[in-house]
């Protein structure tokens, strides 16, 4: 027997909402990944400032802070910063390159 317009209908919104389901349980998987790596990345640079500044534990958040910001505005740590930075766009030059 064939399905009436109506009995169509409410099995598309089932469908529509399982659909709508799926996508927040896919949206909230990838945030969550988003968060992990997050904090999987702080951790690790958190780790290497610790090791290369001697008694850094024993500094506030905003001592950290003040020598961070004092540190990155000098002209060597600008000219380090910008040769990182022209490195990684001829990386990213170069991959893009590859791939065509």
């Amino acid at each position: 027997m064939s399905k009436t317009t109506i009995e169509r209908i409410d099995t598309l919104q089932e469908k529509i909402q399982q659909l709508e389901n799926e996508k927040k349980r896919l949206l909230n998987a990838q945030k969550e990944a988003d968060r992990k790596a997050r904090t999987k990345r702080l951790i690790e640079r958190g780790a290497i400032l610790e090791s290369l500044v001697p008694g850094l534990d024993t500094f506030t958040g905003d001592q950290i802070k003040a020598f961070l910001e004092k540190t990155v505005q000098s002209d060597f740590a600008k000219r380090i910063l910008d040769g990182i930075t022209a490195q990684k766009k001829e990386t990213t030059i170069e991959k893009t390159t590859d791939k065509e």
